[in-house]
Parts: structure tokens; C-alpha cells; sequence
């Protein structure tokens, strides 16, 4: 069986047709499987027309439309290595990025256009910057026939940026494989998905999350619903709407959700059941009885894609008890002490994983890779014990990363950029507690001498934040 993003397009398009792969909400465009094999031949003949090449790097800074998906797998039927950047991001963090990965091409939205072209100022690797209509315009101008590019399994898709504990984020390396083998691992696991299921995404297309989502749509040929963003108000009106029987999401959802108004509390019938990495245990029961819909914890990284998951025949006694489930087919996993030595059962230690579809390590960062890679098992930095049975229960994280609604955020990151304010001195970082976001970020700030702390120094100091890094990462 092929394990390329590119044959599991060609194959569906042959299959399904004219069934609708893809629709955007709440616009309700939508793409059908042929229309994604024939205008990604096209958008890829442009982006070759542009002097795209296979192994260049192509950077896209999107929303959630067509253009998005469009573009990556265009970009992948070039043999090119896809950098998704974070449409907030700033001229700090997005420079990163571009540099760091020597794209040569970014596509990205007309209101974007400005930060891109100051992010990538004097960079020798960049050769065009074009907007997502821009490159539509072209692609019509080429033949939808397919290309000939040899593109094998170890291939890589994506430098897929996610921070780390040294400050910069770190370019986890994704093979075809690394979707392939993720997607089918899902598959098999949870074995009711079908061609005729309608799944949801509401994340934004630059996290790996909504990309493997797409990855199982074309594996399996169901239909899967893309929003714009998630909106908690709205969230079941969307889910009604298009009758979607499965989403996968994070554990700040739920917890939105429950905040959300009654009033749509209304039975749904078509909704089958939930996957969801980092379930709250306190709410995990009154999330399943307010809804009436069972959620299964997912356990998962963008280093190694799903990993563990609770299982259909043993969810019903693991509600509420922070359990992560065994590991998926064709993964393994195990707890170690900090000399790899494995545990006993029921004594924390690190959790390490091995299997197929794991990322290729860390893009031009050597000594970050041979930390997590070591003894022939990738070290996820985790916190787990296992019990007896062979479960796995999740109990916190050894690195030092800041969790905020979802969010990797590295506190030096956010130190470097508030130290470079004139009247700081210094900065330190930390996460606290929040009932919304899990975690939120405090910044314990010494100005220099001289300087009088004020309001106005406080929303200057704000101001400078939010134009040089993302919205999240600002305290």
C-alpha cells in the first residue's frame, strides 16, 4: 500500500469523484475529490512556473479556506517541504521561521503580505511571495495533468515548527509517512470510521491537527467539514449543520464548551462519538452526559503523531480517571526512569515511544534531536505511570513549556522579546493556573533604574509585545 500523501489523493479522486471531499464553513464552499486532484495539478504546475522546485522549502500563511489545503498539496506533489506559519504571528517570530528554514516561497493572504515582506527582508533564500489569489490566477493558466515527481514514503511533507524548552521553536521533521501511518493507526484502532462519516475540524490548518484530519479523509474517503475557527457559542449549531459524526479537538474545548449557553443542549443523534487529547477527569462525566456523546482520550505530539488512546470496550470505566489509553497499533511505548531504566508499574516515569511514523528529528538542530532520540526510543518529556492492566495514565510534563488554550509556548521566547523593551531589565516567565486556558502567562518584569512604573508603561510594554510576537504568546 502506498504511504504518500500524493497517491492517497490519486487514489480517492479515482474512487470518490465527484463526492464532496471538503467543505469550508461557514461559507460552505466546497471541494470535491476530483477538484482536489485537479486543481492541486494545477497550483503545483504554477508554484514549478515560479522556479519551485522538488526539496524547496514553500511557506504558507493562511486561514482556514480552500487556498490552504490547495496550496499544501501542491506544494507536496512538487516534492517541496511545507512550513506552515501561524497567521499571528509577528515579524519576529515569522523571521524565525523563514530563516531558519530557508523557504524560498511563501504563500500567503493580501493582508499578511506586509508582515511577510518585512519577515523576510535581506533573506537570501527567498525568491517570491505571492498571495493565495495570486497563485490561483496563475494555476489556470496550466494543464490539470498530473506531474511526474518521484515522491516515496520517507520523503519529507512538512518542517512542522512547535516550541520548545530552549526558546526557539523547533521544525519537527514529517515524513509522508508520518500522516500515512498516522492515519491508518487511527483507522484500525477505532475501526467504525468509514466513507460514510462526516468529520469535523475547527483548528487552524497551520497545527498538524486539521492536516492529518485530511490525511484520514483521503484515506478513507469520508467528508470532512472545515471551520474557520472555533467558535464555543457556535460550535454544535456547525456540528448540526453538516450532521458531522466525529471531530477530534483539544482539552480546552470541552472545557469552553461547558461554559457555553444551554440552550443547544439538544440531543444529537448522528454524532457518534469524540476524540480528544487531554480530556479534563473532574468534567469528563458531565461532558458526556450534557451532549450525550461518548469522548475517548487521545494521546499525541507533533514529534509522533497519536500514539495512545482509550478503547471502545474499556471507556465506560475510565471516565473521570485521567487515563490515556494503551498505545495504537503499530506503536509502543514505555515508562522510564531519568537512566532509561524501565519502572514498575504504578511509579512515574518518562514516557518513551518507538513505531513507525515518527518524525525524522529536529530540522538543523542536532543536539535538541540526539536528546529526544536515545537507547532506540523517542522521549516524549512527559510524565506517565502505568498500571498493572498495561494503561497509561498521564501526570504532568518535564519540560518547561508554558500550556496556554492549547498553545506551546517556550517562556524564553517571550523573555527575549519583553527584554528587548528599553525600560526592562530584566525577565523571567512562568505559567499559572487558569481555569479557561489550563495555563496562562505571567511575566514578573525588573525595569531600569530611573524608570517609575505605570498603566502607561504597562500598555506600552503590551503594545511592543503584540508587534513582534504572536497574540498567545503575549502575558
Amino acid at each position: 500500500m502506498s504511504a504518500t500523501l500524493v497517491d492517497l489523493l490519486s487514489k480517492a479522486s479515482k474512487r470518490l469523484g465527484d463526492r464532496i471531499a471538503l467543505t469550508f464553513d461557514p461559507d460552505g464552499q466546497t471541494v470535491t475529490f476530483a477538484e482536489l486532484e485537479s486543481v492541486t495539478n494545477r497550483i503545483a504546475r504554477a508554484l514549478q512556473a515560479a522556479g519551485v522546485l522538488s526539496g524547496d522549502r514553500i511557506g504558507i500563511m493562511l486561514r482556514n479556506t480552500p487556498h490552504w489545503p490547495l496550496t499544501w498539496l501542491a506544494g507536496l506533489k512538487l516534492g517541496a517541504v511545507v512550513v506552515p506559519l501561524n497567521v499571528f504571528y509577528q515579524v519576529s517570530d515569522a523571521r524565525y521561521l523563514i530563516e531558519h528554514a530557508g523557504v524560498s516561497l511563501i504563500v500567503c493572504e493580501p493582508d499578511l503580505e506586509p508582515v511577510v515582506t518585512k519577515a523576510s527582508a535581506g533573506l537570501v533564500s527567498i525568491g517570491h511571495i505571492l498571495t493565495a489569489e495570486t497563485l490561483m490566477q496563475r494555476s489556470k493558466l496550466h494543464s490539470e495533468n498530473g506531474l511526474q515527481t518521484l515522491i516515496q514514503d520517507q520523503s519529507l511533507a512538512n518542517i512542522q515548527y512547535t516550541s520548545g524548552t530552549t526558546g526557539k521553536p523547533k521544525g519537527c521533521q514529517l515524513t509522508h509517512a508520518w500522516f500515512f501511518e498516522l492515519s491508518q493507526r487511527f483507522s484500525r484502532a477505532y475501526e467504525s470510521l468509514s466513507e460514510t462519516d462526516t468529520i469535523l475540524t475547527t483548528a487552524p490548518f497551520y497545527y498538524v491537527d486539521p492536516q492529518w484530519n485530511l490525511a484520514l479523509s483521503l484515506s478513507l474517503g469520508c467528508h470532512l467539514v472545515i471551520a474557520d475557527r472555533f467558535h464555543p457559542s457556535t460550535f454544535w449549531k456547525t456540528v448540526r449543520r453538516h450532521r458531522v459524526t466525529w471531530f477530534y479537538c483539544l482539552g480546552v474545548m470541552p472545557k469552553l464548551l461547558l461554559k457555553a449557553d444551554r440552550s443547544t443542549d439538544e440531543p444529537i443523534d448522528h454524532l457518534r462519538f469524540v476524540s480528544c487529547s487531554g480530556i479534563p477527569a473532574v468534567d469528563h462525566e458531565a461532558i458526556e452526559k450534557r451532549w450525550g456523546v461518548k469522548w475517548y482520550e487521545l494521546y499525541g505530539m507533533t514529534e509522533t503523531g497519536l500514539d495512545l488512546g482509550v478503547s471502545f470496550d474499556e471507556h465506560d470505566f475510565l471516565i473521570g480517571t485521567g487515563c490515556i489509553g494503551r498505545p495504537l497499533p503499530t506503536r509502543e511505548a514505555m515508562v522510564v526512569d531519568c537512566d532509561d531504566n524501565a519502572v514498575q508499574p504504578n511509579i512515574v516515569g518518562e514516557l518513551v515511544l518507538r513505531g513507525p511514523g515518527i518524525m525524522q528529528g529536529y530540522y538543523r538542530n542536532s543536539d535538541a534531536t540526539n536528546a529526544v532520540f536515545r537507547n532506540g526510543w523517542m522521549h516524549t518529556g512527559d510524565q506517565v505511570r502505568q498500571d498493572r492492566e498495561g494503561r497509561f495514565y498521564f501526570v504532568g510534563r518535564l519540560k518547561d513549556m508554558i500550556r496556554r488554550s492549547g498553545e506551546n509556548i517556550a517562556a524564553q521566547e517571550v523573555e527575549e522579546i519583553i527584554g528587548q523593551y528599553p525600560a526592562v531589565r530584566l525577565v523571567a516567565c512562568v505559567a499559572v493556573s487558569d481555569e479557561i486556558r489550563g495555563e496562562e502567562i505571567k511575566a514578573y518584569v525588573v525595569l531600569q533604574v530611573g524608570v517609575v512604573e505605570s498603566s502607561e508603561l504597562l500598555e506600552r510594554l503590551v503594545k511592543f509585545c503584540k508587534e513582534r510576537i504572536a497574540y498567545f504568546k503575549v502575558p
